[in-house]
């Protein structure tokens, strides 16, 4: 599980799911670069397992741009469900908190929760959700009496719609009113960074957030933006 950025965590205290700050302001049909030959050569120097898998999620993103977006969301939701293992950055990586790309973790075959959410979010983008529909969501959540610190991928059909959760602790894509056990902390894509309700940016996500910038680049040169 990770731990929020302490400088964006006194700025972001929860209100609640609707993060719908600026929406307007957006590129709202703009779509994410994705060059699926790139990642497919990325991953062919990365070893024939690295290959196979990137083959399977190229597959993925191709079949998931013929669905609607609800059934598109949960196809890349189950296929990196499925795919990964849940393992913390200090086992897979040997370090406290590190964003991996999808086809690093696809390599690891394991993640935890922000790899998760990462690895779908790129994904969908690349099927032709446009990012501004998308965001990353730092939580709360609830497990086994204990609060933990948590990433989950929000998609909001409309920028006042209820976003629905895409989370590798529930299989199911639901609603956030069916996820009490979430408590939203602080929200980002590409292009932001938000703080609870209302039309409130907390500034640029690529210079306030150090492990977001840097995956942004190593996810760009990988074919995926």
């Amino acid at each position: 599980m990770p731990t929020s950025p302490s400088q964006v965590v006194r700025i972001a205290r929860s209100r609640g799911w609707w993060l719908v700050a600026v929406l307007a302001a957006l590129p709202w049909l703009a779509l994410a670069a994705y060059d699926a030959a790139r990642v497919l050569e990325v991953a062919a120097g990365r070893g024939p397992r690295v290959a196979e898998q990137a083959q399977a999620l190229v597959q993925q993103i191709e079949r998931s741009s013929a669905l609607d977006e609800p059934q598109r969301l949960r196809e890349v939701n189950d296929f990196f469900n499925r795919r990964l293992a849940f393992k913390d950055d200090s086992v897979t990586w040997g370090v406290p908190d590190y964003w991996a790309t999808p086809l690093e973790s696809l390599e690891k075959r394991a993640g935890d929760c922000e790899d998760y959410a990462i690895a779908k979010y790129f994904s969908l983008a690349a099927s032709g959700v446009p990012t501004a529909r998308l965001r990353m969501v730092y939580v709360r959540a609830r497990l086994g009496g204990q609060s933990l610190a948590h990433m989950v991928l929000a998609y909001y059909a409309q920028p006042d719609a209820e976003p629905l959760i895409l989370d590798n602790l529930r299989p199911e894509v639901l609603p956030a009113s069916q996820r009490p056990d979430l408590t939203p902390v602080f929200s980002f894509n590409t292009e932001g960074l938000w703080q609870g309700v209302g039309p409130v940016t907390a500034g640029d996500p690529l210079a306030r957030l150090s492990l977001w910038r840097e995956l942004v680049a190593k996810a760009r040169a990988e074919g995926f933006l």
